[in-house]
């Protein structure tokens, strides 16, 4: 590493853009994937890499295994393979609860170290909401353990994990910017920190098998949202209580001529869940469908309520269901529970701006943060990572929206597994992708992809549902932030920073220096994303670890696993926001547990990389 280095006009111009950067994840004023975009754009304008470097990230060997990554994830979920995961745990937990967590903590974790843990925990919400279900184990004692061991589980291999995924390009992106004389450093295989990864795994199952009870929730306080249930459930959740009855508007009726929003605005209102006008028969009607003389409706709510609103707006009341006798079957369907999650396209959507009921015929009942259930007007309220929607529509209908991810269903409701019949085609395409990634010298991008595209050969997804399994924003935050740590390198900022903190931190032992990095990247992976993090980071690792006489792998290597150990802030985790609002978690309890769980994996951590490369 060169000595005596003076911060220069493009370093300055680096570090100012990576506080720009930091500052903009940190206050989302703008969309990260926009950040990055503009962030891409700048390096090119300013010249600070070789414009024909500038998207080399969107060709990347990270990007192509997280796209292929992320296809495979789509195809193990189309043919049912997680659903069969929920009977395997249930038929060896033989109802035991301790037995119970310490499966599905052993099995999500296991899964993560091949599958990207928000899908995993995407996935996963549905068989343990399922699991909670029939043994009656709160869900919140369920939820919280899972999604920390998938996190913990996703350092056993190279795939599964943004940081690590990029973490080879990042290497490349250093070799070329080493000083003379300065040893290659050698990239990492897709399994070389499997030895670092399964102690990680195995302390954070420990913790939970020992300290589960004491940490979580002791008895189910109501709030979690667990399927399956009666009405009675529903009506001491979310208040959605009564029976459904129809009522035809006669000609005196104020009714006519309004809209089913403006008729659901009135005092007093019960759910309108169907209309039919003339012919036509409907479940969910779109809130701009008008009200007719005739028009017959399908509503929920209390017989008293229906009563008094039927009375006050001249409407006529039917003994039983009629018209709607089939449409109210519960085999084709009723109320059911889902999950926005942090990459769904709702979030800071209006419950309105959605026109759910026109594009699938779904109604939302009710929405479902914290402590706080929003029923009135519930149309004007604005949706957020981890909230839970409770819908009212045809099963099939529910299954097609789904289908669009930006819900997770956590109800079981009647419906056949999309292709079962593919199963053993996606298992054998998978672990055919581990099996090249592992046994020979192929790219991991290459080997990933082999297994993406023989699912789509086999018929396991079709190409349109591929598209839709990619996660965009998380590929193009990922490529576009690749320049900015290439100009760290070949600027000598991340040189010029190394060499400022050798200069107050050079005299302390490598154990020391590793823990500060390993803090440092912990705590700004709190603030912004991790992905960000280790772009910005890991250059800074490497050129401190030169400048100290450390091992740069080991350095690269802790930066890469600690923005990963996000156990604090459910923002700073999209696998932690998945469970949050299912679970009904309050910050205390991240707090609560994942302090200690915190130092357990920086403690484990440390030894292990030492262990393993000294």
């Amino acid at each position: 590493m060169n000595s005596g280095l003076v911060l220069s006009h493009d370093m300055m111009l680096v570090l100012v853009l990576v506080a720009f950067t930091m500052l903009m994840l940190v206050l989302e004023w703008v969309r990260a994937d926009v950040v990055a975009l503009l962030v891409v754009v700048v390096i090119g304008i300013t010249r600070l890499i070789p414009v024909e470097q500038l998207f080399d990230g969107f060709a990347g060997n990270a990007v192509i295994s997280l796209i292929a990554v992320m296809i495979m994830g789509a195809g193990l979920d189309r043919t049912g393979v997680l659903n069969k995961a929920a009977s395997f745990i249930l038929r060896l937990a033989g109802g035991v609860e301790t037995r119970l967590g310490l499966l599905i903590n052993g099995m999500a974790g296991a899964l993560s170290s091949v599958i990207q843990s928000q899908a995993l925990a995407t996935l996963f919400l549905p068989v343990v909401s399922r699991v909670s279900a029939r043994t009656g184990v709160p869900l919140g004692r369920l939820l919280l353990p899972m999604a920390f061991c998938i996190l913990c589980g996703t350092n056993m291999t190279l795939i599964s994990n943004s940081p690590l995924i990029l973490l080879n390009d990042l290497i490349a992106s250093a070799n070329r910017n080493l000083p003379p004389g300065a040893q290659t450093i050698e990239p990492f295989s897709l399994f070389a920190i499997t030895p670092i990864g399964i102690p990680l795994l195995l302390a954070g199952l420990a913790y939970f098998a020992f300290f589960s009870r004491k940490l979580l929730p002791a008895e189910d306080d109501g709030q979690s949202v667990t399927p399956g249930r009666t009405e009675t459930y529903f009506a001491e959740t979310y208040g959605i209580d009564g029976d459904v009855a129809e009522l035809t508007v006669t000609a005196e009726s104020p009714l006519v001529g309004m809209s089913i929003a403006e008729a659901e605005g009135l005092r007093g209102a019960p759910l309108m869940l169907a209309i039919k006008n003339g012919d036509e028969t409907r479940l969910s009607p779109p809130a701009d469908t008008m009200i007719w003389v005739g028009t017959v409706l399908g509503v929920l709510g209390k017989r008293e309520q229906v009563n008094d609103f039927a009375n006050l707006n001249l409407l006529r009341t039917h003994a039983r269901l009629n018209v709607f006798r089939d449409m109210f079957n519960p085999n084709r369907a009723g109320i059911a529970e889902a999950v926005v999650p942090p990459t769904s396209r709702f979030v800071k959507q209006e419950v309105g701006e959605l026109r759910l009921r026109k594009r699938f015929g779904i109604s939302v009942l009710a929405v479902y943060r914290g402590e706080q259930v929003f029923r009135e007007d519930v149309r004007k309220t604005a949706l957020r990572a981890g909230d839970t929607l409770v819908l009212h529509g045809f099963w099939r209908d529910l299954t097609m929206a789904s289908d669009e991810r930006d819900f997770v269903v956590v109800t079981d409701y009647p419906k056949e597994d999309h292709r079962p019949g593919k199963i053993w085609h996606a298992v054998a395409f998978f672990a055919l992708a581990m099996g090249l990634g592992l046994f020979t010298e192929m790219k991991l991008s290459v080997a990933m992809m082999t297994g993406a595209v023989g699912m789509l050969l086999a018929g396991v997804l079709n190409m349109d549902e591929a598209y839709a399994a990619v996660n965009w924003k998380t590929v193009f935050v990922m490529a576009c932030l690749i320049p900015l740590g290439a100009a760290m390198d070949s600027t000598g900022a991340a040189a010029w920073l190394a060499q400022e903190l050798v200069a107050y931190t050079g005299h302390l032992p490598q154990w020391i220096l590793q823990l500060c990095v390993a803090i440092l990247a912990l705590l700004f992976s709190q603030v912004i994303s991790h992905v960000g993090t280790a772009v910005m980071m890991v250059p800074m690792a490497i050129n401190l670890a030169l400048a100290s006489g450390g091992n740069p792998s080991v350095y690269a290597l802790i930066v890469a696993m600690s923005v990963s150990n996000t156990f604090l802030i459910p923002g700073a985790s999209p696998t932690i926001l998945v469970v949050a609002g299912p679970g009904g978690y309050r910050q205390k309890d991240f707090l609560r547990v994942g302090l200690p769980l915190t130092a357990l994996m920086l403690v484990v951590m440390l030894v292990a990389v030492n262990l393993v490369y000294r």
